[in-house]
């Protein structure tokens, strides 16, 4: 079988839609044919990231992270647009099919590449129930009312911040989950997305609407080569669950050295619902995720997981907040990282309860792990509490292999290096063992030990 695999060009030719810079008109190309409020939508998220500020480490939240050295956005290009739907999956590539043979069962599937959402599928009986599944740029038709209230308006509009403006302008593609009133999806929706043009700027956007008593999992993964040059991909989810909702979301980074990747996620869970999630860390050079769960009604529920190994010089960037805006509301977070060579972390964390948020119950924990002298992780986590009748607690750690463990387990005939991955895969499989959505616990634990492999 083939190394790669050649993709056809798309069907308008190679440069449709594609400009020299990210400008003013990359924004006009995207309105072309679409929806007039899209396009007046597109504009005003332009205007809102002209006039906003790249974040510099003078503000808290980028204090680890220069965007002026790691990030050249006036060097890039918008992605040239992936190929278009009806490539066999014979043809997808490689790496991209692998991935998803490791994928256990899946009630949807949506495959992106470069950008553009080739192939959809939801099993019938759901459809029936009025489940949809689809390409983001096609729902803009098809699903006008869902995107004109939802999309880039409660959850992450424009207004939050230049990146959050950014997307909103220039997303080209995505998905769309609508899961109606007291439907269940038996298995999760799987999204594997894969990039490979270098030097370009990617924008995708996700879309999860769970109406009252609706349950739902959903898992996206994205995966590229290394590349010579910065490749920049900015996603964006939005995960709405109504009251009485449960949704479990997954989310795996494998993208290869020399990307750039940022993701923001916002969760929004309604009364008695309950919202777990999990964000697995190990690709790109550089990463940076903005997360944040807003318990906005009485009995919600949030659990939030992450898992990240670096390696080389990776820096991993995370940046969590857990608003507690309405009583009665629980969040537990728990993030660990391990961390080789001249890799490096930050965690950045909030738990914040608003005046009136009485009887909030609220966790944030991150545990790192450092496996050479020239790794580093800076850990700070943050309470701001506005209510007096709350059980809130925070706790980070950095620590360094424990010679004692691997003292006993070399004395039973391991090797050094054997007996540091097995102390690795120990220390983050309590993660793992959480049960988070989707199944993606072998494929997680897989990735780590080919990083712990070299």
């Amino acid at each position: 079988m083939p190394q790669t695999s050649t993709l056809p060009a798309p069907a308008a030719g190679p440069l449709e839609g594609v400009t020299a810079t990210i400008n003013a008109e990359a924004v006009e190309r995207l309105c072309a044919g679409e929806p007039d409020w899209l396009a007046r939508r597109r504009w005003r998220a332009w205007e809102i990231y002209e006039r906003t500020p790249l974040p510099t480490t003078r503000l808290e939240e980028w204090r680890y992270t220069d965007l002026s050295r790691t990030l050249g956005l006036d060097s890039l290009r918008p992605a040239a647009p992936g190929p278009r739907r009806g490539i066999p999956p014979h043809a997808y590539p490689l790496e991209l099919r692998q991935a998803m043979r490791e994928d256990s069962g899946a009630t949807g599937h949506v495959v992106e590449i470069d950008g553009r959402v080739v192939h959809t599928d939801l099993a019938p009986e759901l459809a029936r129930q009025g489940v949809v599944l689809a390409s983001l740029k096609d729902a803009a038709f098809t699903h006008e009312s869902l995107l004109r209230e939802h999309l880039a308006t409660e959850a992450i509009p424009p207004e939050e911040g230049k990146f959050s403006a950014l997307s909103a302008a220039l997303w080209t593609d995505g998905t769309l989950l609508f899961v109606p009133r007291d439907v269940s999806l038996p298995l999760p929706v799987r999204v594997t997305r894969w990039v490979s043009d270098p030097a370009a700027a990617y924008f995708n956007r996700t879309l999860i609407v769970g109406e009252a008593g609706s349950k739902a999992s959903f898992v996206e993964e994205v995966l590229s080569p290394d590349f010579g040059e910065q490749t920049f991909f900015l996603s964006a989810a939005e995960v709405l669950g109504g009251d009485n909702s449960t949704i479990h979301y997954a989310s795996v980074q494998r993208m290869g050295w020399g990307a750039f990747h940022m993701a923001l996620h916002r969760s929004l869970v309604g009364r008695d619902a309950g919202m777990d999630s999990l964000h697995a860390t190990l690709g790109a050079t550089t990463s940076r995720l903005d997360l944040n769960a807003e318990l906005s009604a009485p009995g919600a529920h949030s659990q939030i997981l992450g898992l990240y190994f670096g390696n080389e010089d990776q820096h991993f960037d995370h940046n969590t907040s857990q608003n507690h805006v309405a009583p009665y509301a629980s969040s537990d977070l728990l993030y660990k990282g391990a961390l080789d060579d001249a890799s490096g972390s930050v965690f950045r964390g909030i738990i914040r309860v608003a005046p009136g948020a009485q009887r909030t119950d609220a966790y944030q924990t991150n545990r790192n792990l450092l496996l050479s002298d020239q790794a580093s992780a800076h850990s700070l986590p943050n309470l701001e509490i506005e209510a007096d009748d709350v059980r809130c607690s925070h706790g980070a750690t950095v620590g360094q292999l424990d010679e004692e463990a691997l003292f006993y387990l070399r004395s039973r005939g391991l090797s050094r290096r054997r007996a540091e991955r097995l102390v690795v895969r120990g220390f983050l499989q309590d993660v793992l063992q959480r049960r988070p959505p989707g199944s993606v616990t072998e494929k997680v634990t897989r990735a780590i030990e080919e990083k712990l492999r070299g």
